[in-house]
């Protein structure tokens, strides 16, 4: 690239800007074996430069409030009409409260099958050496995504999981906010060992502006389940990112649940690296006023008869905005590829915006795949069904709703997750029916 060339100038300028955000910056205290991890994740991030809105992957979403010196203080939006998640279910429970470990609040971590620690106070293992920083790193290319590798550099807390056989009773992270001002940055790893079997549960506002990050390893037969409900803090900011390798036969269903929110960004990038794995990836939105709720998702079928599901719904109104990118590549090696993606919007005014960049890049030749994306009101003829049966408009557009987003739903395996997502869902639209 020459040197005095716009695109080069621009690089430069944003890696300039970047390492001048990163002098602000103090690193928590860490464990010492992650010491040399977070000082490559920060090398990432000042090659790459924080996201700017001329990104590819950043036309959608605007990330100055993501990178922003300090976030915008938010009220602390306290629930008071509705029960709290997953009580009818038995669980071992993690709260963290404004982005710490809160030992007091939470159960003792002990189980069989299953190992946890404190990322701030974890001993050095194999494993989580191996795994802190790296999978993150490998999903920097083809799409940098340096809010993960701020994450990485500058995690404060997390919990590290080696599951070695198969808990039934999920393991239940919980997010307390307390403090309108608080940040919080975690960065959880999870280990499946062969043939292990965890469900894992993820809900509560982090904190007025928080970023979240999984580093998923699936052994051979692995199964992991994970559900994430990101509830009523209609004032928060928040980016996720998913990364899970997955070996031959293992399985990984994540589901997320979005309901309010200022900002959101919510990504994904998996890889089905051994022969049959399958990875199914779905959200529910619903936003009301400014709300910007963004899903963007990588899955990369590296091996033969692997399966993959992307099913993204999002139900908006009064100005409200959806995005969805999604993607599914199949590199050569990986025939008999079954690749389906669906994203759909339920637009209950002409003030909201869904805003969709499906994408398939394939290589192999023997593979079904399918994409595709909607956006519509609710079909009168629907309407007119149930009314025309005796059912009030506000039930009938109700019905109308929970079936459109059904489909992401059906992703959830657990019958009793599914009734509280459904309660909720009732809830929301109940609310915001006027």
């Amino acid at each position: 690239m020459n040197a005095h060339s716009p695109r080069a100038q621009r690089l430069a300028a944003r890696r300039a800007a970047t390492q001048a955000r990163i002098d602000t910056l103090s690193p928590p205290a860490a464990p010492a074996w992650a010491a040399p991890l977070r000082a490559a994740a920060f090398a990432r991030l000042a090659d790459m430069g924080l996201p700017e809105k001329r990104d590819e992957y950043w036309r959608y979403t605007d990330p100055a409030r993501l990178t922003a010196a300090s976030p915008p203080e938010a009220d602390v939006f306290r629930v008071t009409d509705e029960p709290a998640m997953y009580e009818g279910v038995d669980r071992l429970k993690l709260v963290f409260t404004d982005g710490v470990f809160d030992a007091d609040a939470s159960d003792p971590v002990a189980g069989e099958g299953i190992e946890i620690s404190r990322l701030a106070e974890a001993a050095e293992t194999p494993w989580s050496r191996d795994l802190y920083g790296a999978l993150e790193a490998r999903a920097q290319a083809p799409v940098p995504r340096p809010m993960a590798a701020l994450n990485t550099a500058m995690a404060t807390d997390g919990v590290l999981i080696r599951v070695t056989g198969v808990v039934s009773r999920p393991v239940s992270v919980i997010y307390r906010r307390t403090d309108p001002a608080a940040e919080a940055t975690l960065h959880h790893l999870l280990r499946l060992e062969e043939g292990a079997e965890l469900t894992l549960l993820e809900n509560g506002p982090v904190a007025a502006r928080s970023s979240i990050v999984i580093e998923a390893d699936l052994a051979d037969r692995a199964v992991l389940h994970h559900i994430r409900t990101m509830g009523r803090d209609h004032q928060r900011i928040a980016v996720t990112h998913l990364f899970a390798r997955l070996g031959a036969d293992a399985r990984l269903k994540s589901f997320t649940l979005s309901m309010n929110g200022a900002l959101v960004r919510n990504e994904a990038m998996l890889w089905l690296d051994g022969k049959g794995g399958v990875a199914h990836v779905a959200g529910a939105a619903l936003g009301d006023g400014a709300f910007h709720h963004d899903d963007t998702v990588f899955i990369a079928h590296r091996a033969p008869g692997c399966e993959s599901r992307q099913v993204f719904k999002k139900v908006l109104r009064t100005n409200a905005i959806g995005v969805f990118q999604g993607k599914i590549l199949v590199e050569r090696a990986a025939q008999l590829t079954d690749g389906y993606q669906i994203s759909q919007s339920l637009l209950l005014d002409e003030r909201s915006q869904f805003l969709a960049k499906p994408e398939l890049e394939i290589y192999a030749d023997d593979v079904k795949c399918s994409h595709g994306s909607t956006s519509g009101e609710i079909d009168a003829d629907h309407l007119f069904y149930l009314r025309a049966r005796g059912v009030p408009e506000d039930e009938a557009k109700l019905l109308l709703v929970l079936a459109f987003l059904a489909e992401a739903l059906d992703e959830i395996e657990r019958g009793e997750l599914v009734e509280d997502m459904q309660q909720r869902l009732r809830g929301w639209l109940e609310r915001h029916s006027h």
